[in-house]
This record gives C-alpha cells, structure tokens and sequence, in this order.
C-alpha cells in the first residue's frame, strides 16, 4: 500500500528521460531512486515492479520476475511471491488499486471493485496461468495473463525498447496516478480524476500550460519538468480507460 500511496505511476518521467538523456530503456536504480527523492517521480510497469521485485528479494522474500501478456507478450511485468505455500501477485505498475497482494491459489473469480472499476482474478487454468480483467462501468477493457516463470529484466529489452517508438501508447499520453484506501488521484491527458468514498469528480484542463500546473499541484512533479516532456507529445491519445 506505502508503494501506491507514495510512488506515482506516470510516464512523466519515462519522456524526460528520454529527452534529457536519450534513454530507451528502464533508469538504473541509482536514477530511479533520485527520481522519486529529487523530482516525485514513479514509473511505469517495468521501473516500479522490477525495482519493488529486487526491493523484496533484498528483504527476503521468495519471489520471481514474471512476463504477462496483453495485447503481445510480455508487455506487461509483475513479481510473484511465494508465502506459506501460497503464490501471490505483486503489482504495483498497472495504475491499479492493488494495495494487497492478489492470490493466485483461487477455486473462484477475486474481484477488487474501487469506483467505477473493476478487477477480476481467475482461478489459475490449465497452464498455471493466472488472467486478470479489467472493467469501468461494467464494461470490458482489456486483461493481462501472468506467465509464472521466473525472468530477468534483460529478457524484456526488446518490448521495453518498444514501448519508446513514436507510435507507443505512452509516449502519445499522459498518465499520473496514486492510491490510498478508498481514495485516488488520477491526472490522464487533460483531465483530473479524484474518488474519494465513492465520489467521483472529473475536471477538465484547458490547455497544456494548465496540464503542467495541474500536474505539479497534485503530484509535485515541477511544471517546468513536465512542459518539457510534454513537448514531445504531439497527439493526446487515449492510454486509460
């Protein structure tokens, strides 16, 4: 929950890198950890689920790096933790409210509804293969399907180098979102999203110089950072929904 509440998922970060530093790949640790003390950064799957699989083989845990498929394979990451013979989901890069471990030792669907969302864990199939679902308003969006074989983030080099083409979901969109206990915070494009005790506000934000404030007021992320990310942005498109 501490990793939700504190460490943003955003692609902030991943574009000022890029720009900055002309980094097509995940920062290294000491640039992770720099950018959540110096900038409030956070990251995307790949940065902030590798960095907490290492943060919990550090503390001692029983656990592995595993691939999940989408739309292709492998462009998505979790950890899976192994506790009192029990196998658990660590996912703290899928800008979701998974402020506890999901477990994949289910005979039922394990849902976690929060607002207008939705998720549904199935019951490991024939493979040992745990599929997640994901739903707003009742309505299909899209699923991942964890893979529990154990892999180093090498393996994923390619698909990351992927995910900084001109045509990338995020590299075409802003994302920022925390969590608490029934409450988030989301900034997606020019919009600003709070729930809090099942209220839900939605405001929109004029222009990109508002967008840049906005981001800096709520997730404290300086302005003058994100407008120079944000001109790398040329179209909007839609990355949450």
């Amino acid at each position: 929950e501490s990793h939700l509440r504190y460490v943003p998922f955003e692609n902030v970060s991943k574009l000022y890198y890029k720009k900055k530093y002309e980094l097509y790949d995940i920062p290294n640790f000491e640039m992770y950890i720099e950018g959540i003390r110096k900038y409030n950064f956070g990251g995307k799957c790949y940065s902030n689920n590798y960095y907490f699989n290492q943060l919990l083989k550090y503390l001692g845990y029983d656990v592995i790096l595993c691939g999940a498929d989408m739309s292709k394979p492998d462009v998505h990451i979790v950890s899976i933790v192994k506790l009192e013979n029990q196998e658990f989901i660590v996912d703290v890069g899928y800008a979701a409210p998974f402020l506890e471990p999901l477990p994949r030792d289910i005979s039922s669907e394990y849902q976690i509804s929060f607002g207008k969302d939705k998720y549904l864990l199935l019951p490991k199939d024939i493979n040992g293969f745990s599929e997640l679902k994901f739903y707003r308003d009742d309505s299909f969006k899209h699923s991942y399907t964890v893979k529990p074989y154990s892999k180093l983030i090498s393996e994923f080099e390619s698909v990351i180098k992927d995910s900084f083409s001109t045509t990338a979901t995020f590299m075409n969109s802003i994302l920022l979102v925390l969590f608490r206990k029934n409450y988030s915070k989301v900034i997606h494009n020019f919009s600003f999203i709070e729930f809090s005790d099942n209220n839900y506000t939605k405001r929109n934000l004029a222009n990109r110089k508002e967008l840049a404030e906005e981001i800096e007021k709520e997730f404290g992320i300086s302005a003058e950072i994100v407008v120079e990310s944000l001109n790398q942005v040329i179209t909007f498109n839609d990355a949450w929904n």
